[in-house]
């Protein structure tokens, strides 16, 4: 038997909600077509912890430069626009206790940040912020 799919925010939230209408477990079923395990699942964690998130976002490698390094890593592009992304990277392995990142990564966070690389008249990278129009 297959894995199925995580159920979204909106249908936990109607299973919560006819569960708190009044309606049983079989009842929950019949409506919304869910399994009674979903079912169960989903209205005993909503009375425990009156929240029904998936786990399924807590997957997947976990980031080198985690939220508090990309901070680190704007306010040093900010301070050096003129560095190269070789420097950047230097800065950032020599400026905290976390495991040494690679160029590729130090370009992905970068990338990830919202800088381009633009190279100058004199072929020296700068590092620009994108600007977002709505």
């Amino acid at each position: 038997m297959g894995k199925s799919r995580d159920l979204s925010e909106f249908e936990r939230g109607m299973i919560v909600g006819a569960r708190s209408a009044g309606c049983s477990i079989s009842q929950t079923v019949n409506l919304l077509g869910f399994s009674k395990t979903a079912v169960s699942r989903v209205y005993r964690e909503w009375c425990e912890r009156q929240k029904t998130s998936s786990h399924r976002g807590s997957c997947g490698r976990k980031r080198l430069v985690d939220e508090s390094g990309e901070r680190r890593m704007e306010r040093m592009v900010e301070a050096n626009n003129q560095a190269t992304s070789v420097q950047i990277q230097a800065l950032y392995n020599s400026s905290g206790p976390e495991k040494p990142i690679s160029l590729t990564t130090t370009r992905r966070t970068l990338k990830r940040l919202g800088y381009s690389q633009k190279t100058n008249k004199k072929h020296v990278p700068i590092f620009k912020k994108k600007k977002l129009f709505f």
